[in-house]
């Protein structure tokens, strides 16, 4: 349900203006690679600082339960992008993804609505889309692959152990990734969006900036200013800690996927612990960049026009439930951040109602009175902003790999599916945010049960799930 106070709903009735107005609204969109929605002070969390990230949310809509709905391989970055660039729910995205480049022929990609809506478009950082980028954008700054550097660096995995010298430095540039080049990626961003926004002051078009962060994607690499803010010894273990999944080798999370081989398996306190801190460094380090590109943007005297969205592909599970990765249904790894500041937004606004990050894309076509193409599937934000609904979806469907896992959050429960073991799990998210008790062996919740089921078999027949279609 939407949390707005009666105050934002009045200036909700009249503060839209920019919907209105002759001079359309810049876009400028801040997007991490692997960032949990918990990550953020803004989120309640006392450990990560991210004071750039928290002031935007205080200025701005932050929605507490966006999701993603998920990926059909390991990268699951990959299908997320894909969703948010043509506006396709996940199997159609899959679908789609061999003939990406004929939708670009067609001008059907979000940048390319905006730019036919007269916005100059920019670039710069992960793109990771099965499609040429400079065919989508006026200006590309650097096109970044899906992580820094070689897939596999030896010293990275399998590490740390307790009592022996640990082979990983994140502040040693000699271990590339992040440092290749000789600058850190996000330094370079931020270097590359200071640039644009110098040129972006002297011209009287609108603008959709699409800063793309690897960051806090593994190799968790950061300044060592940043990593000593962060003691591991100070770090909590989650509470949902525990050293092995039961069910990892038959979901497609098992010890071989490159992102849980980054840990010792069975998990340790020890190795949790100083993972998170490297991710607390990273995080904290990423978002110093982005205090400069809000200072950027005031300087370029296009702030007071501009809407401003932070968000990320996906989540990331950094030791919860045995997890380092995002493979799985639960909600650190299926839920990014996402905060919208703006003209005509309220300020320190939460909005509680399940949407998919997606919805971004029809939210800044809307903004740019831009009308929203029929096959766009995710749907605009703004009537939520506006209070003139309280439920964006029916339920919310997640998904990984094409036999691996399905679930569905219907009415506060999530029902989750391994169809090659035929096992579920059950959670209610109200009364148990942190899914630490599975009820679906309870005979109290026999009934709940087999209605989730019903539920996600017709949801899955409306997606188009090749684990119901190719039956």
């Amino acid at each position: 349900m939407s949390k707005i106070p009666i105050a934002f709903s009045l200036i909700l009735l009249v503060g839209v203006g920019f919907l209105k107005a002759a001079e359309r609204p810049n876009i400028l969109f801040l997007f991490a690679d692997d960032h949990t929605y918990e990550a953020l002070g803004a989120m309640g969390n006392k450990e990560v600082r991210t004071p750039n990230l928290d002031r935007l949310a205080k200025r701005g809509v932050v929605f507490s339960n966006a999701y993603n709905m998920g990926g059909w391989n390991g990268a699951v970055c990959i299908a997320s992008r894909t969703m948010i660039q043509t506006g396709r729910f996940l199997w159609r995205a899959m679908r789609l993804e061999s003939r990406l480049d004929q939708e670009v022929r067609n001008e059907r990609t979000w940048p390319q609505l905006l730019e036919n809506a007269g916005y100059t478009t920019y670039l710069t950082g992960k793109w990771h889309v099965e499609a040429h980028v400079a065919k989508m954008f006026n200006h590309v700054s650097h096109e970044r692959p899906g992580m820094p550097g070689p897939i596999w660096y030896d010293e990275a995995y399998g590490r740390p152990i307790e009592g022996q010298p640990d082979p990983w430095d994140p502040t040693e540039p000699r271990f590339s990734g992040f440092w290749a080049g000789g600058q850190h990626w996000s330094e370079v961003l931020a270097d590359d969006a200071e640039m644009f926004l110098s040129r972006a002051a002297k011209s009287e078009s609108p603008f959709f900036m699409y800063l793309a962060f690897n960051a806090p994607h593994d190799p968790r690499q950061a300044p060592k200013e940043y990593v000593d803010r962060y003691d591991p010894y100070e770090i909590a273990v989650p509470e949902s800690f525990i050293p092995e999944y039961p069910y990892k080798d038959d979901i497609g999370a098992s010890a071989e996927l490159r992102d849980e081989a980054l840990a010792p398996m069975p998990r340790t306190e020890y190795a949790i612990r100083k993972h998170r801190a490297e991710y607390y460094a990273i995080i904290t380090h990423m978002d110093t960049q982005i205090g400069r590109i809000l200072d950027a943007l005031e300087k370029s005297g296009k702030a007071d026009n501009t809407v401003i969205i932070f968000s990320a592909d996906h989540g990331l599970a950094v030791g919860h439930h045995g997890f380092l990765g995002k493979q799985n249904m639960y909600e650190h790894s299926l839920k990014p951040p996402l905060i919208v500041a703006g003209p005509g937004l309220p300020a320190g606004a939460v909005i509680e109602t399940r949407v998919y990050f997606q919805d971004l894309m029809p939210t800044t076509l809307e903004m740019a009175e831009v009308e929203i193409p029929d096959y766009v599937e995710f749907k605009s934000l703004l009537p939520l902003i506006r209070g003139e609904r309280d439920e964006q979806y029916p339920s919310i469907y997640g998904a990984y790999q094409l036999e691996d896992q399905r679930a569905i959050i219907e009415d506060d429960y999530k029902l989750i599916l391994y169809p090659r073991i035929d096992t579920f799990r059950l959670y209610h998210l109200l009364d148990d945010p942190r899914e630490l008790k599975d009820l679906a062996n309870d005979p109290d919740y026999e009934g709940v049960v087999k209605r989730l089921q019903s539920s996600l078999v017709s949801l899955q027949h409306e997606m188009e799930d090749p684990l119901i279609v190719e039956e």
